[in-house]
């Protein structure tokens, strides 16, 4: 049943490998052995996922090696069909729903010292910019940390962020810097401003 509706066998056993081996990537023959597949049919369906984009490919030590894209749009939903320890729903808090900024509040505004959270990336529809978080003030790297690995249990990927201090994310608000400007001018939520830095503008 699943094979007639993602299209064939080899791209099910591929997307269940993928899936359920995030960060991790794999050259051609080493898939192979792993699926058990012929290696022509598994070089088309890379290709047709590689165009698709739910994979990425890099090339090392003379060999090309794929990996699933985290950043994929369906990525989440794609996981909890295919992962092997499939994501409970009630643990997810996908941030493009209009409740999830409140989700996520409490425990920015719990980071002492943090003065402005922007979402954009993957956490907000529709954005393109390849930064998630933005988190601006004197904190602590390790609350930092310890907050991302909580959002990225709640979202089932990684998440990619910025910390910023105050002083030097100003200055490059400032100067229309073009890290800065890309989120402004993309989609993105304003979480937590408490100077009004970008509520003025």
């Amino acid at each position: 049943m699943i094979d007639a509706l993602f299209g064939s066998k080899t791209r099910v056993k591929l997307l269940h490998l993928f899936l359920n081996n995030s960060g991790q990537s794999f050259y051609v023959r080493e898939i192979t052995r792993k699926i058990g597949e012929q290696i022509n049919s598994v070089r088309r369906e890379l290709s047709n996922m590689l165009e698709v984009g739910i994979i990425t490919s890099d090339s090392s030590d003379n060999k090309l090696y794929y990996q699933v894209n985290q950043r994929y749009e369906y990525f989440v939903p794609l996981r909890t069909i295919f992962g092997d320890d499939a994501i409970d729903s009630k643990t997810i808090s996908p941030i493009s729903k209009d409740t999830s900024r409140e989700d996520y509040s409490p425990m920015l505004r719990a980071i002492t010292g943090l003065r402005l959270a922007i979402f954009a990336g993957v956490l907000v529809r529709g954005s393109t910019v390849p930064v998630d978080i933005v988190l601006v003030g004197n904190i602590a790297p390790i609350k930092v940390k310890a907050l991302i690995k909580q959002i990225e249990k709640g979202e089932g990927r990684e998440i990619n962020y910025s910390l910023l201090s105050y002083d030097e994310f100003y200055y490059r608000f400032s100067i229309h810097d073009k890290f800065i400007t890309e989120i402004i001018n993309g989609k993105h939520n304003v979480v937590i401003d408490e100077d009004n830095i970008l509520s003025k503008t």
